[in-house]
């Protein structure tokens, strides 16, 4: 088709687009005088316009107020963490009370794990995709050796079983079986990082626990991105950052969820006075209470300057509406895997899978000629303010973040492509 490769056709998609004004509510990174075409919110969202004025309010509260700050108007700083709380949850499809902002995303992995990882000799193992972001398998395999058991035997990975190195349900599902009298946790991403690929979390829950497994997920690269309904998914626990998809900052405070169903769990825990019952906290007492839900993971009181723009990111998640943003990154990664597949595929392979089902935001585009060609076409895209984002050996991670990509950007992506293969291939630029 070529009218995919035509501005007036791009132009009209964004025209009739009903979410095309949200990309006004973020400055968009400049580049030899033009918008940069941003494509790495899967490493770090841009920065919402109003998330200054957040964050101004808090310093202006500290400079006027002082410690009297905790207490008075609507931005107080004793609940701030309760102004997320709402927000959040819409955004991972939970209740208000199953989530909290707090810590970093291993941090809060590892909190979880000394609740929900109770190895024993007869259950000892871990279950969770080969290939991992290697924070999540560093921690996993910290807590196997914690526990006095062997990773080489007890951190088990399922290794891909599809071409393009993503897995079906079916591996899933056998290793589980195979392995499920064992099982002590199931550890997966909603989507993995290096491939794109998004998984069927309901499924995998109900498989775990039909093991007898307790069942967690690391978000990191799926909240903000996907609707997520955790509650009615049933995992036990699930954490993530928000700095990708969720625009909160670089290094923003992290989110985590526990299930209702674990709000007053006896479970044992690393306890801080955060999580301590709100009406009792101030009491000073040697015994700890935890707070019913999620909140009772807490161990600190929270950095009110980390957890501001946050809430600058949620308001435009509530304007727009989960559903509503995954029906335009469908759009927008539709007509990315178009645009490649009418001319592009010479230059790159999509490794993410095709069905929109099967993957969030992002896709991942191995180049056919190597590392070296995929460097040069990586560093030739960023010369030309096109932003993505490199993962070795041979592999551009191309994520238009549906509040604020358009299809614009994408067809000025495509055309680079074009552009260096024409120059360094002798590929015709049409």
């Amino acid at each position: 088709m070529s009218q995919l490769f035509d501005d007036d056709y791009a132009s009209a998609l964004d025209a009739a687009d009903p979410l095309q004004a949200l990309r006004g509510e973020f400055h968009i990174p400049r580049h030899d005088g033009r918008e940069q075409a941003y494509f790495c919110g899967n490493s770090l969202g841009l920065q919402p316009k109003a998330a200054r004025g957040y964050v101004e309010e808090v310093l202006e509260k500290w400079a006027v107020e002082a410690v009297e700050g905790h207490f008075t108007g609507s931005g107080q700083w004793m609940p701030y963490h309760a102004l997320v709380r709402n927000g959040l949850a819409a955004a991972v499809g939970a209740l208000p009370s199953e989530v909290v902002a707090m810590n970093s995303l291993t941090a809060n992995l590892h909190l979880m794990m000394v609740s929900f990882y109770r190895p024993t000799p007869e259950r000892p193992a871990i279950l969770m995709e080969a290939g991992a972001f290697p924070s999540d398998r560093y921690a996993l395999e910290s807590q196997v050796r914690f526990h006095g058991f062997d990773p080489d035997t007890d951190l088990i990975e399922v290794q891909p079983d599809e071409p393009d190195g993503t897995l079906s349900m079916a591996a899933i599902e056998q290793a589980i079986a195979e392995h499920g009298p064992r099982l002590a946790l199931v550890l997966w991403p909603g989507v993995q990082y290096r491939t794109g690929q998004a998984f069927d979390m309901a499924e995998i829950v109900r498989l775990g626990h039909a093991a007898g497994a307790v069942v967690g997920f690391d978000h990191a690269h799926a909240a903000g991105n996907l609707p997520l309904r955790l509650h009615d998914a049933g995992a036990d626990f699930a954490v993530w950052c928000h700095y990708k998809y969720m625009n909160a900052g670089p290094g923003a405070v992290a989110g985590c969820f526990v299930h209702e169903r674990h709000a007053r769990t006896d479970r044992p825990r690393f306890a801080g006075w955060w999580g301590h019952e709100q009406d009792s906290r101030f009491r000073m007492g040697p015994d700890f209470v935890p707070t019913p839900g999620a909140e009772g993971w807490q161990l600190s009181n929270p950095p009110i300057l980390g957890l501001a723009p946050l809430r600058a990111s949620l308001a435009l998640f509530e304007r727009a509406g989960m559903d509503a943003l995954r029906a335009r990154s469908e759009r927008l990664t539709a007509y990315l895997q178009a645009l490649i597949e009418a001319r592009l595929s010479p230059v790159l392979q999509i490794v993410t899978p095709g069905e929109a089902s099967r993957r969030g935001a992002q896709l991942s585009l191995r180049v056919r000629a190597g590392r070296e060609a995929g460097r040069d076409l990586f560093a030739h895209l960023a010369r030309n303010g096109v932003l993505g984002d490199w993962r070795e050996p041979d592999v551009i991670r191309i994520s238009p973040a549906p509040l604020y990509n358009n299809h614009a950007d994408l067809l000025r992506f495509a055309r680079e492509v074009q552009t260096w293969a024409a120059i360094t291939h002798g590929q015709p630029h049409d």
